[in-house]
This record gives structure tokens, sequence and C-alpha cells, in this order.
């Protein structure tokens, strides 16, 4: 049973009704201050990532690659229309709160928080344990983070965050399934610079989220179907022939 998943996608949902209901009695200081620590806490964990790489050449190749594929599929526009429907899905139920964001800040926030939530390395590589091992601890442990960043994002967002639930659940879920198919494919080199691929995407994250650069972390998410066969590539036929 996936405990960690279903957790984790409660953590979220609950995390956003939260943030709806404690919207007016949250100072606007620290709803700032703590989308800071977030992005903070986003690039620390991005960062811790990056540092298991094994094999930089592939992890930047598929990071590389992966984005170029992003922008010609117009994955950030699909994403962007995904984001949209959901919005407005939950617009004709409940009124979001008057924060005062104009509509393209509104949806690039929507999406970073999708893409953290949905696309994080961490995400990923826990469903894959989880479905393996049994091992639900990593999970667990983004709950946490996932509840209170939700809660936050949904002060500006509005109820629309507690709908992220529903890629988030269905890819883990996924995830989770095939893991005994996916996992004895992999070496311990591919999971590390899988763990890195995603750590970038990550840092990218973080930067969004305090909004000192607008990374095209959409477009990036390829990458982490690239990074593993990337790494055995390299392994198994690059460095033979250095």
């Amino acid at each position: 049973m996936p405990v960690g998943v279903i957790c984790n996608s409660l953590a979220i949902f609950f995390g956003g009704i939260f943030g709806v209901l404690a919207e007016k009695k949250l100072s606007s200081e620290l709803k700032v201050k703590l989308n800071m620590v977030f992005g903070c806490c986003a690039m620390g964990m991005g960062i811790s990532s990056i540092a298991l790489m094994t094999y930089m050449p592939a992890v930047i190749f598929a990071i590389l690659f992966g984005t170029i594929i992003g922008i010609c599929v117009h994955l950030d526009g699909w994403i962007r229309k995904g984001a949209s429907l959901m919005q407005k899905a939950v617009s004709g139920i409940v009124k979001g709160p008057e924060n005062g964001m104009d509509s393209q800040d509104y949806m690039n926030t929507l999406i970073t928080l999708t893409v953290m939530f949905c696309a994080s390395g961490t995400g990923i590589y826990g469903s894959i344990v989880s479905g393996m091992t049994g091992d639900h601890s990593i999970l667990i442990s983004k709950s946490i983070l996932d509840f209170f960043t939700a809660a936050i994002f949904a002060c500006n967002l509005g109820l629309v965050v507690s709908m992220i639930t529903i890629p988030q659940f269905v890819i883990c879920v996924i995830l989770f399934a095939f893991a005994k198919v996916i996992f004895p494919l992999t070496t311990p080199e591919m999971v590390n610079d899988f763990k890195a691929c995603g750590g970038f995407i990550l840092v990218a994250t973080g930067f969004r989220i305090v909004k000192l650069k607008d990374f095209p972390v959409a477009d990036m998410i390829p990458a982490m179907a690239l990074v593993m066969p990337a790494s055995w590539a390299w392994c198994n036929w690059v460095l033979p022939l250095l």
C-alpha cells in the first residue's frame, strides 16, 4: 500500500485548505518571510542532492537536452493550461483570496509550486523507494515541508493549491506501482545521478520561489527521464574509451 504517497498527497491537500482558512490571520510579513525560507529549503534540498552526483557529464547532458525537449514540445505551455483549468474549476466553486497578484505572477507561482510538488527528485525517488522496499520515511519527511509550503502558498493562490494533489498523486502512484520494474534495472550511480538531476530542478525552483531568477523549471522536467539512461550510457559506453 502506498502509505508514503497517500501521506504526502494528504499533506498538500490539507495544507492548501489550512492556508485558505488561515489566510486572514497570517500577517503579510510572515507570508513573505516564510516564502523566502521555503525557497531556501528547496535550494538546500537541491544542493544536498547534487552533491551525490557520480557522472557530471551525463547529468549536464540530461538537463540540457531535457530542457531543449521541454521547450520544443512547449511543456511549460501545457502545464500552464492544466494549471489554468485547475484554477477555473476551483474558482467556480470557491472564490480565492484577494491577493493583488497579476495573472502572470499568479500563474508563474502556481507552475513553480506544481513542479515543486510533482517533479522534485525527492518525491520521485521517495515513491520508487517506497514501492520497492516499503520504506515510506522519505515521503513522510517530505510531507512535513509540503504541508507548510502548501499552506503559505494557498494564502495567495487559494484552494487551487489543494488541487495539485491530483497530478502529484497520479505521478507518485504510477512510480510506486512500477518501482519493482524500475529499481532492479538501476545502479547506485544511476540513482545518485537521478537525485542530482532532481536537485538541479529544485535549486531552480528555489530561485523562482524567492523571485531571483525565472528559471524554466517546467521545461526542465524531461531531464528526469533522460538522466538514468544517460548515466548508464556514460558508464558503459563513454568511460571505457577514456
